[in-house]
């Protein structure tokens, strides 16, 4: 049944109204309906706030690095020390390294750009500091509705945003009612706030129907791929940040690495690769595989005799946004806005997106608490757009904005003019560079590229996909219809597979999309969505766009611990 006919048969859906209505309950999110709940106590106001979030609980869903910025926080919670926040761990060393396939050279410290400097930031888990700042929401009187995953916008008839509309339960493979059926909920509110993370569902929507990205840059994204490791005490260095680039990346195609090393001998270890590289053979999760057998990388994985003692304990990948300030949308419409890695705000060239979330949730709190107070709603929140321009974040973003454009014309070059604009130019940049495609029209014909041959798991230090994902503690309710749909089921088979050898079961770092041989010995794509880790890869590498991520029932997904 279509949603049109769930709704004839079993509507009308029952609905509740709030002030604001935020969907998605991250550091962006939370940071929203904190910062209105905030001005509104000190005026002694009642505005309603409602953050849904798909996951089982705050945090479930959140994957980052994650080296953290704590300015935005601080403006937020100035005590935030006191109030217990969970940033325990002060950087204390940086490391920028150049590999090659068995070298490696290490910058000098000195030399190194102002971005590359981490001095007052902390590694954190992104996941606990979201359940921290959903617990500070809550004492505030915020309501938060986990494992309500927002699946449709609502429009007023003047074709504003009136708030969304949560999926429904219950619903079998073949997308008809079961016997444990129960109909989504709509929550209403006189603004929106979207606040998914990059490549949000919604957030992706809103941007198309209202034009937002008209005259922008095309997004760009990169995937990254993250594990949690507890290494020997003898080789955890508390505090040490170490950023790699080069090996096991060709040249031409951008991508790098990180290892940090938080307290209790843990490190966290992941690979950035950008969504924009050209080779359909090329695959995220193996090149991630590859990079920790390079000397430098495994040495703190091993003893004395090179045997690996370390141990896994978790992982994770998620799209992250690449393109910076070129590329951002318009984030206010009517009723509405967009928040966050929403509408694209992580900065790049720091690989840090933590403080621009919340530094942004913050700002369109405040537009949003102005508006509601003034009795105005359903319109655009235009103070926001202007708070961010007026901000310490803009001038943050414009004086990187060339930095990941720089890379197209290869890793030396790329290197060198990040180096000239922020060395010589101090940040005052007289030139911009600009992308004209997105990020899936880059991929070549196989009969174009070489197929790379990436080396078997060993289980110790390098692994498969499912048994990543199963550490990953994914979990989605088997009988409810894929939410990885395909506007047309010829098409993997008969242009993907055909033409780019099948990226799809390479690019998708948890084993998803599978090619499989049918009785007659044609091929199907086997799409196993259970496995999904929501990372939103293929929504934006597939080259034909031929893939729709939608959401899932609530509450499914990882539950990531830790990360």
């Amino acid at each position: 049944m279509t949603n049109e006919e769930i709704l004839s048969t079993y509507g009308p859906r029952e609905s509740m109204e709030y002030d604001v209505v935020v969907v998605g309950g991250g550091p962006a999110g939370l940071a929203t309906a904190i910062r209105i709940k905030q001005l509104a106590a000190e005026k002694g106001q009642d505005v309603s706030v409602v953050v849904l979030e798909k996951g089982s609980e705050p945090g479930a869903h959140i994957l980052s690095g994650a080296i953290m910025d704590p300015q935005a926080l601080t403006e937020l919670f100035p005590d935030w020390k006191e109030r217990g926040a969970p940033l325990h761990q002060p950087v204390t060393d940086d490391a920028y390294v150049f590999l090659g396939e068995t070298s490696s050279f290490r910058v000098p410290n000195m030399f190194l750009p102002p971005f590359a400097h981490n001095h007052g930031n902390f590694i954190v888990r992104l996941g606990d500091v979201t359940k921290w700042l959903a617990e500070q929401a809550e004492g505030l009187g915020v309501e938060i509705f986990p494992g309500f995953a927002a699946a449709e916008v609502l429009y007023n008839d003047d074709g504003s945003v009136k708030g969304v509309a949560t999926g429904n339960l219950g619903l079998g493979k073949d997308g008809e009612p079961t016997g444990n059926f129960q109909l989504g909920m709509e929550l209403l509110g006189k603004y929106t706030i979207f606040a998914e993370g990059a490549r949000g569902h919604l957030g992706k929507q809103v941007i198309a129907r209202y034009r937002l990205d008209e005259g922008r840059d095309p997004q760009s994204f990169g995937i990254g791929i993250k594990e949690l490791w507890e290494i020997d005490p003898s080789r955890h260095q508390p505090g040490f940040v170490m950023h790699t680039a080069g090996w096991p990346m060709d040249s031409k195609t951008y991508g790098g690495a990180f290892l940090y090393h938080l307290d209790g001998n843990k490190v966290a270890l992941g690979f950035v690769t950008g969504l924009g590289y050209t080779n359909p053979y090329l695959s995220p999760f193996e090149e991630f595989q590859r990079w920790k057998t390079h000397p430098n990388i495994r040495w703190y994985f091993e003893n004395e005799k090179g045997e690996v003692t370390a141990k896994r304990l978790s992982y994770g990948a998620r799209a992250i946004n690449a393109s910076g300030i070129n590329s951002l949308p318009k984030t206010v419409f009517p009723g509405g806005a967009l928040v966050g890695c929403d509408a694209g705000f992580l900065n790049v060239s720091r690989i840090k997106g933590s403080h621009a979330a919340i530094k942004t949730g913050a700002l369109a709190g405040e537009a949003a608490y102005h508006a509601v107070v003034a009795g105005r709603q359903h319109d655009e929140l235009a103070d926001y757009p202007k708070a961010f321009e007026a901000s310490w974040l803009h001038t943050e973003l414009n004086k990187d904005r060339n930095f990941k454009n720089w890379f197209k014309h290869g890793l030396t070059v790329g290197t060198l003019m990040n180096g000239f604009e922020q060395f010589v130019l101090r940040g005052h940049i007289p030139w911009t560079l600009h992308r004209d495609k997105p990020d899936h029209a880059y991929l070549k014909p196989a009969a174009e590229c070489k197929p790379i041959e990436y080396p078997k798991p060993d289980g110790k230090l390098t692994f498969d996909r499912l048994s990543s994902v199963f550490i990953s503690n994914t979990n989605h309710e088997e009988n409810q219809p894929a939410h990885l749909t395909l506007k047309n089921a010829s098409v993997p088979v008969n242009v993907n597979l055909a033409k780019y050898a099948g990226p799809e079961a390479r690019y998708c770092p948890a084993g998803v999309y599978e090619f499989v041989k049918n009785d007659d010995n044609t091929d199907r794509l086997q799409i196993n969505a259970q496995n999904c880790v929501h990372c939103k890869t293929c929504d934006i590498k597939d080259p034909t766009q031929n893939i729709v991520w939608v959401t899932p029932e609530g509450g499914g997904g990882p539950n990531y611990a830790g990360m």
